[in-house]
């Protein structure tokens, strides 16, 4: 029994007046704030404070179920409908639950368009819902007459009393985030907030998130994220859209411009591949029994990459926008992620670190490296000059050899006159080459092989060095 609250009376009858009090209207009418929480595990390399708000924990596992339900709301104050129409959208599944659960409670039938790459976990609670689903391929991108949107559109045209809720371009949702999300995350935060990663669809929700937070305070960085193969990336930074690629994440990306999308309040996009966002998703389950979907881990991958090349002074808030028990038969099933060639080995306790943190503690740098032209004098300048012992050499950014001390000083004890030889007719192996969530022991089963050092090839085309020393500097600090 809660402490203060009475509910026997005096002679022993139940009294309903408190409990009654208790009760929320309907599970739309829940005003409890969403959870945030910090991140240990996973961040335990870097030096920030990173929180997750879960949004997942909202009634229908997104941030969408209170755009919903004032989508609805105040369609019905305007008359645009009524119980007994059918409200229609297009979606990727987790807007659609969200719409369905506030419209059939309230007597709507609901009609929804979705691309065939959704989970069977969304689709199954779609329907388990009362909500007519029509599929629609992925591959048909904006304007096709077979796409998701167009799709719906005629839809709504053809059909008699028919609405198109349209979620995801609706200013109702750039509103819900700016008068409602972004004062909340301030809030918890105690306005100490510097970083906040946001997964993009449509732009709404950045765009309402940035607008508030930037009117507290204009330097906290609002950052977008989204997959490789989404345009927004290219259209923050030089104002025109590319083409759009396909990618397996769902509910994070876009294929064309949103009407909310605003530029002005969002600092940068930065994309996350499907293996990295699937993966951390998964880690983020293991470690910190938080079950979230692929876009969480795209936002969360973002924000440890990122922190590892920020201060103490830096308080990062990543929005875990999706549902990981949606995504069972994706991104949680071993086969899935095998047969789309995303499936990593889960970490154990000592090789949770990956290369790129390791890059993250080093002091960074541009790679210093020989090109093949360059003579043995020169290159033992090279390394003079850096207190280094080897040099990778590299044509047109590819690793085609390397050079180290000992093996110059081998070449001049047999011929003294050719410090003033092209070393590429020297050069050794090249260093071998790991991506940048290589682990720890990945890589040093590789300097095993090779024992100078594993260049890392960085998703921007840079390359970087990691030696036995980066390793060991890497565990003592862990």
């Amino acid at each position: 029994m809660s402490r203060g609250i009475t509910l026997i009376n005096d002679d022993n009858s139940f009294n309903p007046l408190p409990y009654r009090r208790m009760l929320q209207q309907n599970i739309f009418s829940m005003n409890a704030q969403v959870p945030m929480v910090a991140i240990k595990r996973l961040a335990a390399h870097i030096q920030p404070e990173i929180v997750a708000r879960l949004e997942y924990l909202n009634p229908s596992g997104t941030h969408y179920w209170s755009v919903a339900s004032v989508i609805i709301e105040n369609a019905e104050k305007e008359g645009l409908i009524s119980p007994g129409m059918t409200l229609v959208d297009w979606t990727y599944g987790s807007s659609g639950i969200a719409l369905a659960m506030a419209a059939i409670a309230k007597g709507y039938k609901v009609l929804l368009v979705v691309p065939d790459k959704i989970s069977r976990e969304k689709q199954q609670v779609l329907k388990a819902m009362g909500a007519e689903v029509v599929i629609t391929p992925s591959d048909a991108l904006p304007g096709a007459p077979r796409s998701c949107v167009n799709v719906a559109q005629n839809l709504v045209q053809n059909l008699k009393h028919a609405y198109f809720t349209n979620m995801y371009e609706n200013p109702l949702s750039f509103s819900v985030h700016a008068e409602t999300t972004g004062p909340m995350i301030w809030e918890q935060t105690g306005g100490e907030v510097t970083h906040l990663f946001v997964p993009v669809t449509s732009g709404a929700m950045i765009s309402g998130i940035g607008q508030f937070l930037k009117s507290k305070r204009q330097n906290i960085r609002i950052i977008g994220v989204e997959p490789e193969g989404s345009i927004y990336r290219e259209l923050l930074q030089h104002r025109k859209l590319s083409a759009p690629a396909l990618f397996e994440l769902e509910e994070i990306g876009g294929l064309w411009e949103s009407k909310y999308w605003d530029a002005s309040v969002i600092d940068d996009i930065v994309q996350v591949s499907d293996f990295d966002a699937f993966n951390c998703g998964r880690e983020l389950l293991r470690s910190e029994a938080i079950f979230s979907g692929g876009s969480s881990g795209a936002a969360m991958f973002a924000a440890l990459r990122a922190g590892a090349h920020l201060g103490r002074d830096a308080r990062i808030v990543v929005m875990m926008s999706d549902f990981g028990g949606y995504y069972l038969s994706k991104m949680y099933s071993d086969e899935w992620m095998k047969l789309k060639g995303f499936y990593r080995k889960a970490p154990s306790s000592r090789d949770e670190i990956t290369a790129e943190d390791i890059l993250g503690l080093k002091t960074r740098r541009d790679l210093i490296f020989a090109l093949p032209e360059h003579t043995l004098s020169e290159v033992f300048e090279m390394m003079r000059q850096n207190d280094v012992s080897q040099l990778p050499i590299v044509s047109y950014g590819t690793a085609i050899g390397s050079i180290s001390e000992n093996k110059i000083l081998s070449i001049l004890i047999e011929n003294d006159d050719a410090m003033n030889s092209k070393v590429v007719g020297y050069m050794e192996q090249p260093f071998p080459v790991c991506p940048p969530h290589a682990t720890i022991s990945e890589l040093s089963e590789k300097l095993q092989e090779n024992a100078s050092g594993v260049l890392i090839s960085l998703s921007d085309g840079r390359l970087q060095l990691l030696t036995k020393s980066d390793l060991i500097e890497a565990l003592t600090h862990k």
